[in-house]
């Protein structure tokens, strides 16, 4: 008998793809969700990273709370997906927020900010957060 290189039809293994829409690069420090390991962020996007590093910087980046603790501000996130945006008064007064979920395990991560109705935190509109603890340090952080 010749031998396949094909397995036979019953011995074929059906595997549900992983449906990351993004991956940001190996040479980029990037977080992950903690979750499935999908590719949230890079650092780059970090709002607090644009500042010079100082106690504010760190005050700073260490003030977004989530439901389950510290959270971290993002300019762009990859991965996420999107829900209805509604009103919800947090730490700094009446937000519209929408949750934001991982597309690939659908872990609820955070929100993002799609309006604010105080003059003082639109600078967060269109910006997303995320809880670290969902999030996993990827690459290059040593």
């Amino acid at each position: 008998p010749e031998l396949s290189e094909e397995p036979p039809a019953e011995m074929v293994k059906m595997t549900k793809s992983k449906t990351f829409q993004a991956y940001l690069p190996n040479c980029h420090r990037t977080y992950s969700c903690i979750h499935c390991r999908a590719h949230l962020a890079n650092h780059d996007e970090l709002i607090s990273k644009a500042m010079h590093f100082s106690f504010f910087v760190f005050f700073f980046m260490q003030s977004f709370q989530g439901s389950q603790g510290r959270a971290y501000l993002f300019n762009s996130v990859v991965n996420v997906g999107c829900g209805p945006a509604e009103e919800r008064v947090l730490l700094t007064g009446l937000h519209a927020v929408a949750d934001i979920y991982c597309e690939n395990c659908k872990t609820t991560l955070g929100w993002k900010y799609e309006h604010a109705f105080e003059s003082s935190q639109k600078y967060k509109e269109g910006k997303f957060i995320i809880e670290l603890a969902h999030m996993i340090k990827d690459n290059g952080w040593e």
